[in-house]
């Protein structure tokens, strides 16, 4: 079943998975996900997000000493957190699915988002 807030989801589900890769703090992962392709996604929209994946405890933080100004929050990946991004992935490729059959006819394809653009 995919979630009814599912938009709100992929932004947690992608800095889930940035954090999974490694520790890393607050304006890295606002770097990370503008080098894949969220160029719209404000810092203020990403403290929020951490914020609420530390109260899940899907994500641990810890203050370190930057050599390039004030100590910076470096987030770390639980347990807990693994699993909820082993549950995003699994509702992202559900959904994916369901969307690509919607604009294939109800044909299951790969089809990516500009392929279908394509085709008009």
């Amino acid at each position: 079943m995919i979630p009814s807030q599912m938009l709100k989801g992929i932004l947690e589900g992608c800095i889930l998975k940035i954090i999974s890769e490694k520790e890393t703090y607050g304006y890295e992962i606002s770097q990370q996900l503008q080098k894949y392709g969220f160029s719209d996604i404000a810092e203020g929209t990403i403290y929020p997000l951490l914020l609420r994946l530390e109260k899940n405890q899907f994500i641990t933080a810890q203050y370190r000493q930057s050599s390039l100004g004030p100590k910076r929050k470096y987030f770390s990946i639980t347990s807990k957190g693994k699993q909820d991004l082993e549950a995003f992935w699994a509702s992202w490729q559900q959904l994916q699915t369901a969307v690509n059959q919607l604009f294939n006819n109800g044909v299951e394809t790969n089809a990516q988002p500009n392929q279908v653009v394509k085709s008009k």
